[in-house]
């Protein structure tokens, strides 16, 4: 049995990058771009007005001054109009400034009076001009490599004229559920048989990193059948098999994948639950052997599986999104293993959910924060705790 942390390293270490690709833009959400990317505009690329309202000469636009309206400029195309003092041009919200104009007053605050307006209060140099750049500089990094491009990401890059970006390559990723007292969802069941949860969560959490299921099978307890099902499985970036990675006599996991001659890097991690996990390689495919208990099938993919995928796709950040939060009731840690406690986050405070048993599927899905607990430590009601969260 190893470190949670040693087990991470040996699976990273053995994965890397795949090749990256341009796509366009709408097909970029939470992918990862591979290069640095910079503005090539400024943003605005021009001075602008903030609002609708007319654009003025500020030292000659003071309360009761009477402006002459010489022009109207729209948002859209430059008129490339021009004021001097006494003089306004009816100007609308993301128009270009004409010339000589130095400040905007809003419609609300003049009076139309013809070819006039009546200015109804104090105006300063630059009020409701938005200036070429003052939010965005020319040159300025916009995405970083390895970053996660979000839904804003994808409109900065569209100001910019960018119609695609360069993202990593996309993780295929085959699951095999094992056991033969599992059956597939739709089906009855005999006494002493289980529905399969495992496989599609696993579907769900490899879709929620960006990677695509190539396929997702059960196959019972069979020798042969498990050949078969590896042998289709390892063609894929990666291989999750479910169950039968223990040490039981129906347990037939890891002796089936030696015998296709994979390499075995990783077996059995001293995290609580998830102890019989398995890592290793079967020619180009990354396998991982996760415990058949839904909950230590869950823990071990956020923990293992998950940073694989997102190192494979270009991510520079594999971890969970972590939080610092008040616990609300004590907690200890007895054995060997760091114990990955199931909680809620709710008015400030984290509390613990449901059965903390590998196999209560209930209290998991009504949590949505890990928090580890290390070997020996004991946290008291009220401590500040630092918490994964995956919602």
């Amino acid at each position: 049995m190893i470190s949670e942390e040693e087990a991470r390293r040996r699976v990273l270490q053995s994965v890397g990058s795949l090749r990256e690709r341009n796509i366009p833009l709408p097909k970029a959400l939470d992918r990862f771009s591979t290069r640095e990317v910079v503005a090539r505009l400024p943003l605005p690329t021009f001075d602008n007005s903030a609002m609708d309202g007319y654009a003025v000469v500020a030292s000659s636009s003071g309360k009761g001054a009477r402006l002459q309206v010489i022009g109207e400029q729209p948002a859209g195309i430059d008129r490339e109009l021009r004021i001097s003092p006494g003089e306004a041009v009816r100007i609308f919200t993301g128009a270009p400034i004409p010339g000589g104009a130095d400040a905007v007053v809003m419609q609300e605050d003049t009076t139309r009076e013809g070819d006039e307006i009546l200015v109804n209060v104090g105006v300063d140099p630059g009020e409701f001009i938005r200036r070429r750049g003052c939010d965005l500089a020319e040159g300025q990094k916009i995405l970083a490599r390895g970053e996660r491009i979000r839904p804003t990401t994808i409109a900065l890059l569209a100001s910019q004229g960018f119609a695609d970006v360069t993202i990593g390559g996309e993780v295929n990723v085959a699951i095999v559920s094992t056991g033969d007292e599992v059956v597939v969802p739709g089906k009855e069941l005999d006494q002493g048989q289980i529905y399969d949860s495992n496989a599609i969560l696993l579907q769900v959490l490899v879709q929620r990193c960006g990677a695509s299921v190539t396929s997702a099978e059960h196959c019972p307890d069979q020798r042969q059948r498990l050949i078969e099902a590896i042998q289709r499985g390892i063609k894929s970036h990666i291989l999750v098999i479910t169950g039968g990675v223990s040490v039981g006599e129906h347990d037939l996991v890891q002796a089936t994948l030696r015998s296709l001659g994979a390499r075995i890097d990783v077996w059995r991690v001293a995290i609580k639950p998830g102890k019989p996990f398995l890592f290793g390689k079967a020619g180009g495919c990354a396998v991982f052997g996760l415990p058949g208990n839904p909950v230590s099938a869950f823990v071990t993919f956020l923990q293992f599986v998950r940073p694989a995928i997102l190192k494979m796709m270009g991510a520079n950040n594999l971890d969970l999104p972590k939080m610092t939060i008040r616990l609300a009731v004590d907690l200890a840690t007895e054995g060997d293993r760091t114990h990955y406690v199931r909680g809620r986050i709710e008015n400030g405070t984290c509390v613990t959910i449901g059965r903390q048993e590998s196999h209560s599927l209930f209290g998991l899905s009504q949590s949505n924060a890990l928090l580890p607990v290390a070997v020996g430590e004991s946290l008291k009601a009220g401590a500040i705790v630092e918490v994964h969260t995956w919602d």
